[in-house]
């Protein structure tokens, strides 16, 4: 489809407004005859009995509640948002996408959740674990600690708390899918390793399998995975949709070339059934 209408949802950045990597990747999308126009979810003011879908496309960039409530709206119009709206609302939530994750056979960390982290204890290995928020996203709120006892200490709310076993391997490894095309980049997994490009690397395959049944398990067109190499095999800590793609080589203009590509034809995205079950839940 040339001459598209777009509009992407955004998050801010500490020290630049819109991400390197967007700006070029919608200056291509114009050079193409695109009219793109974008905004930051966190900084939306409107009417919500007034959301209409006026877009040809709509880019789902943001992973806050913001720009989530109104992509909702968005998508009960039939709006065509790339990810699909449900896709991302269940990536998002992190005891959601640890049972997708579960049931599409992705390796991961053992995890446990309990809105009440002390109900856990009894049921937690020795130690070291990672404590997350249930719908945390860039690094915010996670916790590493060292065995149960910290998990006990910790306050209970209504809303619940993953613990995880804390994975060991030689480097954190970030892998970015685009359509079919899984790309490596090492940098570590913190609070702001968002905002940085990390290093190029090569995909062992074992790994990019994995990553792509991620992408899988959701739907997505645009992914992003941590992985932790372990001796026993890769192991996936995070999903996330639609990621920063610092460090992919070439990254807007085959992002551009994917939009347009998803523009033209329909993709089919779609947050895919689960599987059956295998056996009781434990």
């Amino acid at each position: 489809m040339s001459g598209a209408r777009i509009h992407a949802f955004l998050m801010p950045r500490a020290g630049d407004r819109v991400s390197p990597v967007m700006v070029e990747l919608f200056d291509r999308l114009g050079r193409r005859g695109h009219d793109v126009t974008w905004s930051i979810g966190e900084e939306l003011a409107y009417e919500p009995g007034a959301l209409r879908a006026e877009h040809d496309l709509y880019l789902l960039k943001s992973q806050a509640p913001a720009a989530l409530s109104v992509a909702a709206v968005l998508d009960a119009q039939g709006a065509r948002i790339l990810n699909p709206y449900a896709a991302c609302a269940a990536a998002t939530d992190k005891v959601v996408a640890a049972h997708r994750l579960h049931r599409f056979g992705v390796p991961t960390p053992r995890t446990w959740a309990a809105a009440e982290p002390a109900r856990l204890v009894g049921a937690l290995t020795a130690g070291p674990l990672v404590v997350k928020p249930y719908d945390g996203y860039h690094g915010s709120g996670v916790r590493f600690v060292d065995g149960p006892a910290p998990v006990a200490a910790l306050a209970g709310g209504d809303a619940p708390v993953l613990v995880q076993e804390r994975a060991d391997g030689p480097g954190d490894l970030k892998v970015y899918g685009i359509g079919d095309e899984v790309f490596g980049v090492r940098k570590p997994f913190d609070a702001d390793s968002h905002g940085r490009a990390g290093v190029p690397v090569a995909l062992d395959p074992a790994v990019a399998d994995v990553a792509r049944r991620c992408g899988r398990a959701f739907g997505f067109g645009l992914y992003g995975v941590d992985v932790v190499e372990t001796p026993d095999g890769p192991l996936v800590i995070d999903v996330n949709h639609f990621p920063g793609y610092k460090g992919v080589p070439d990254a807007a203009a085959r992002l551009a070339d994917y939009v347009d590509e998803h523009l033209r034809a329909d993709k089919g995205l779609a947050l895919p059934a689960l599987p059956a079950l295998a056996g009781a839940m434990r």
